[in-house]
């Protein structure tokens, strides 16, 4: 069965090293999961290093469910894959790309499969992909937030 895609893209006010960096400092997962979002880090990959693996507990419905992803640290970002997980597959790869000595490109991309074959992609495509863009839109605003104020010098202001 072919994969799902998704993407955003942003452009950050920052550079792109300290786009980067923000990413690998510890935290940095949980500062990006909304507030609304159930979701509880059981194992945490600190440092963020090929190899480092994130356990974290989901809710898919009434049910919970454990995620374990394996990330693979790049030049151009990281990937993490789902090792077990609620997908048939993920692989969400983080690009950093340089704009100017000022502005990046922040860019998530992910591919994956949903369970249940064609049923769950019928059923569940729709609702994932709605997820997927209200999570996303939320993360990348609030890493410009967190680098905005980085980049004045001012503490990082909490998620809205």
């Amino acid at each position: 069965m072919e994969d799902l895609l998704f993407v955003r893209t942003s452009e950050m006010p920052a550079p792109v090293e300290v786009l980067r960096d923000w990413h690998f400092r510890p935290g940095a997962f949980d500062r990006l999961t909304p507030p609304w979002e159930k979701a509880r880090v059981v194992e945490s990959p600190e440092p963020l290093a090929d190899g480092a693996r994130a356990v974290i507990e989901v809710s898919v419905g009434p049910f919970r469910k454990r995620w374990v992803a394996v990330h693979e640290v790049h030049d151009w970002g990281f990937v993490d894959r789902q090792e077990s997980g609620p997908f048939a597959k993920w692989e969400h790869r983080h690009l950093f790309e340089a704009i100017d000595g000022q502005r990046s490109r922040l860019t998530d991309e992910i591919r994956y499969r949903l369970p249940l074959g064609p049923l769950g992609r019928i059923f569940g495509a729709p609702f994932v992909a709605r997820k997927l863009d209200r999570l996303f839109r939320y993360r990348h605003e609030t890493t410009a937030a967190a680098l905005r104020a980085e980049m004045a010098g001012s503490p990082e202001p909490a998620p809205e």
